[in-house]
């Protein structure tokens, strides 16, 4: 299929998974998501990935966040994995793992690359907002584990610019200053919006404060 690009529609689909079968349209009702890819159970990187977003459970909730986890193994393999898991990293899986054996999601979702491999699923992130619309994908090599950290400052980001007329700098971590969109122009709304004031470093590039902090 065509590859999903920002903005559309998370495509819906029905699989089993570590806790049953998974509607995911349904199980993410009017949350953000998360689904993220793994080659295969028992591998190494996936492992310390997995059981650091399980550690990752209460920053994921603050920020209404479904976390889906997604590989081709099946489910009873999911299940001997997740043992594996909790045990060498010292904490409790608590969401789902999508048993993707007939790869129906990862070819709904682009997660093969056969340039990378024929069989197994590529690392590839989605973040999808509470409309069901992708709003980031990253894809990493099967070599390099993910960084957690940036994928929650991504949803801070997201959450923060979509209630409020800025953007996110360089770097930026939740509370630092953000700059106000080139797109608002009107003195008297830029007061009433940003009442803490701004640093017009250039016309087209305005620092306030974070708003909400």
């Amino acid at each position: 299929m065509t590859q999903l690009r920002l903005g559309d529609t998370a495509p819906d689909f029905e699989q089993k998974s570590s806790v049953g079968t998974i509607k995911f349209h349904e199980y993410l009702g009017d949350s953000w998501g998360v689904l993220f890819s793994h080659p295969a159970d028992f591998t190494p990187v996936c492992t310390t990935e997995l059981g650091f977003t399980a550690k990752l459970a209460g920053d994921f909730a603050k920020r209404n966040v479904k976390v889906l986890a997604l590989s081709v193994d099946p489910v009873d393999s999911h299940n001997k994995w997740i043992d594996d898991i909790n045990e060498t990293q010292n904490t409790t899986v608590n969401f789902p793992i999508l048993a993707d054996d007939d790869r129906k999601v990862a070819e709904l979702y682009d997660m093969i690359h056969p340039n990378a491999s024929v069989t197994a699923t590529v690392r590839s992130v989605f973040i999808i907002d509470p409309n069901k619309k992708v709003r980031l994908t990253i894809t990493y090599p099967a070599s390099t584990g993910r960084n957690f950290n940036e994928i929650l400052r991504v949803i801070d980001s997201l959450q923060l610019t979509d209630s409020h007329s800025v953007a996110t700098p360089v770097n930026w971590q939740d509370g630092d200053d953000v700059i106000i969109v080139p797109s608002l122009k009107d003195e008297e709304v830029i007061k009433q919006k940003f009442p803490k004031g701004y640093k017009a470093v250039r016309p087209y590039l305005r620092i306030t404060p974070q708003p909400n902090k």
